[in-house]
């Protein structure tokens, strides 16, 4: 099944309801909005030579064009390879040249950051230009590919942990369980509700369209493109009943100016929170100031926004005995996986104790694009491994302890020190480096790098900057360099990252 046929579904049944909204004014209705997708499907057809099975990258902030090029890609039988708009050329070169991406949709402003990462002229589909006007206003529409379940439908890039970033296989099986899991485990979907893109579509909050579109929901795009607390206010105010998914750090932003404003939060449905650590003061401040609107999930790229969750009947249940524990927790399994913690063995660990999270099911991905060893040593008896420790009670609650992968999650997102360990090392007056995350308030976390200066000759700052914004995207960029003597390691050699953490805490 085409996951794009949760749209065709709904533009048959319900195709006068409004579906696409630029602020609080209506774009298209849902009959409209399959014109559009099956009409750039037939220009990615005839243009570009998309088959089924081809690569279609998306290189764009948040816009109301995205969803049609998303939903376009998979009309026509072809893989979307969603990209962070933030990422450096260099790195979208690298994504582009490993999907083997036939096409590129691309907002104007990063028309020619698409150019110079490889992108052809003849397959650059920029959103709102005349050539996208008339694909999607005068192409005859094409009829909408079949795929089997198992096909492939997604290549969502994680950041590489050890070299380069991997393509994470997501089939259309994944994508409906975890439209699904959804309506199980995180919130039910009705025609008047409307989900609000203020996290990027290209991650996480761009999944949750497919619920959306099922029920013949709205989806708001908002006018800024991103997240800004004020505006998702007066839009909850003026389109009512919105929901939206957000790193935590967005919604300790969005607490405070609620708070301060005194803003009427009555509009707001559900704001579901994910992509990082929630601290328990945060989350009860949240409650305190907001109401009972908060759902947490934990999910990978790889069992996409669904591991577990903790539901808002989870969170309002201050009368159980240990419900300070459940909401530091990050809930139970979705309906359609399971988890369990496992040692290196992948034996189940006995309840309380650390281990490794492991999950299975029809969320799990089919494994890595082009990388059958990764794919390997991380889909193992049939489980994911997720890389992440974590501690399960009795009653199936999941609690993560650390991240094993030393993830840095920055404003929602995902920084891997190893990336940026080896930019820094190409500077020849570096010798050793290594990066961790340090708790900031604005950010969830920044990016501080600890160096060891080669003969003693320290380079300035700035150098640094300039050789990470010539390889990395800036928000990659460490905030602070701190030179040592020595980095701290284990009689095996390997740096205790640990460590240098306590330096920074006590250091604050």
């Amino acid at each position: 099944m085409n996951i794009s046929q949760l749209l065709h579904r709904t533009a048959l049944a319900h195709g006068e309801r409004s579906a696409v909204f630029l602020g609080a004014q209506p774009v298209c209705d849902y009959h409209t909005l399959a014109g559009r997708v099956a009409r750039l499907a037939a220009h990615l057809r005839a243009r570009c030579g998309v088959q089924p099975g081809d690569r279609v990258a998306i290189f764009s902030a948040n816009c109301t064009q995205y969803l049609e090029a998303l939903h376009a890609i998979h009309w026509a039988g072809a893989i979307s390879v969603p990209v962070n708009y933030k990422l450096h050329s260099k790195e979208l070169a690298y994504v582009l040249e490993n999907s083997g991406a036939r096409a590129v949709c691309v907002s104007p402003e990063l028309r020619d950051s698409a150019l110079d990462a490889g992108a052809s002229p003849n397959a650059l589909l920029v959103f709102g230009d005349t050539d996208w006007q008339a694909a999607v206003s005068d192409a005859s529409p094409l009829v909408m590919e079949d795929r089997r379940p198992d096909d492939v439908a997604s290549l969502f890039y994680t950041s590489g942990t050890t070299g380069r970033p991997k393509g994470v296989m997501q089939t259309h099986r994944n994508l409906l369980a975890t439209t699904m899991a959804y309506f199980t485990d995180v919130d039910d979907v009705q025609a008047h509700d409307a989900m609000v893109y203020a996290a990027p579509m290209s991650h996480g909050a761009g999944l949750y369209n497919y619920a959306h579109m099922l029920r013949g929901a709205r989806h708001v795009v908002p006018v800024s493109g991103g997240f800004d607390p004020a505006e998702l206010v007066e839009l909850a105010a003026s389109v009512g009943h919105l929901s939206l998914f957000a790193a935590p750090t967005m919604v300790h932003r969005l607490v405070e100016h609620v708070r301060r404003v005194e803003a009427d939060v009555e509009a707001f449905k559900t704001i579901v929170y994910g992509g990082g650590p929630m601290y328990v003061e945060d989350l009860r401040d949240a409650l305190d100031t907001m109401g009972q609107k908060f759902v947490q999930i934990y999910g990978q790229g790889e069992c996409p926004m669904t591991i577990t969750a903790l539901a808002r009947e989870q969170i309002a249940e201050t009368g159980h005995p240990r419900w300070a524990e459940r909401i530091a927790s990050v809930g139970k399994a979705h309906a359609c996986v399971e988890v369990r913690v496992v040692d290196a063995n992948d034996c189940e660990v006995p309840v309380g104790e650390l281990g490794e999270v492991a999950v299975r099911g029809d969320a799990v991905m089919a494994g890595y694009w082009a990388n059958e060893s990764s794919t390997q040593s991380t889909l193992r008896g049939g489980w994911l491994h997720t890389g992440d420790v974590a501690s399960m009670d009795a009653d199936g609650f999941l609690t993560l302890r650390d991240r094993s992968k030393d993830v840095i999650i920055s404003g929602g997102s995902n920084i891997y020190p190893r990336e940026v360990e080896e930019v820094l090392l190409m500077h020849p007056q570096i010798s050793e480096v290594a990066v961790v995350g340090q708790r900031d308030a604005d950010w969830g976390e920044v990016v501080i790098a600890f160096l060891v200066a080669a003969d003693g000759a320290r380079p300035e700052d700035a150098e640094l900057d300039a050789l990470c914004l010539d390889h990395i995207a800036r928000f990659k960029r460490p905030k602070a360099y701190r030179f040592v003597p020595a980095l701290p390691k284990n009689s095996y050699g390997k740096v205790l990252k640990t460590e240098l953490r306590d330096w920074l805490a006590k250091a604050d």
